[in-house]
């Protein structure tokens, strides 16, 4: 009996799928970056801002097949790619690739750790390698990002945005007050602390 949510045979998703091979992704993912085949133009793959995968229009519902996909993912300078060994194809995300959908958090202060989980089973440790931003959305929210590999980044989920903003404190860089969260010795600014006084 056939998989009904397997990627149609030789459609782009299966030709994708059989490039990689029976254990892609079962080892962490490739080295991408290493990679340089030939561009083969764009398939009709989104990534919508909610995190939610898209194939022709379609919710691509195996989170297998989501998680695979999202190994070979790539940013490149004009845009994001899926990359095999034999071939690289343009899709569209419409925010970043991933949400953060899980913290964790030990310590306080400059001491203080935060570990995250994205929406494909990622798990990155904030910190230098792997830093925190923030950015404000058209009705001034805060929405807090975290660098999972290469450039792609993970945006936190609402309700980790409130609590990852709970635990900001202020600090004065350079002769400025700034509002933000202190990750492993590392200090990731959220906004001027006199935005936070003048609200």
């Amino acid at each position: 009996m056939t998989d009904p949510s397997a990627p149609p045979p030789g459609s782009a998703l299966a030709r994708l799928v059989e490039a990689l091979g029976p254990d892609a992704g079962r080892k962490g993912p490739p080295p991408v970056e290493r990679w340089n085949p030939a561009y083969c133009g764009e398939i009709d793959m989104r990534i919508a801002a909610d995190g939610t995968w898209f194939y022709m229009g379609t919710p691509i519902n195996r989170p297998a097949l989501v998680r695979l996909f999202s190994t070979v993912l790539r940013k490149d300078p004009e845009r994001y790619v899926l990359v095999t060994p034999v071939e690289r194809v343009g899709i569209v995300v419409e925010d970043v690739p991933f949400l953060a959908v899980e913290m964790a958090v030990e310590g306080e202060g400059h001491g203080r750790q935060i570990a995250f989980r994205t929406n494909v089973d990622d798990v990155v440790q904030a910190g230098p390698n792997h830093p925190l931003r923030f950015e404000r959305d058209a009705g001034g929210g805060v929405r807090p990002y975290v660098l999972v590999r290469g450039d792609l980044w993970a945006r936190a989920t609402r309700a980790l945005a409130l609590d990852l903003i709970a635990l900001g404190e202020e600090e004065t860089r350079d002769g400025e007050a700034l509002f933000g969260v202190h990750v492993k010795d590392a200090f990731f600014p959220i906004a001027p602390a006199s935005e936070l006084s003048a609200s």
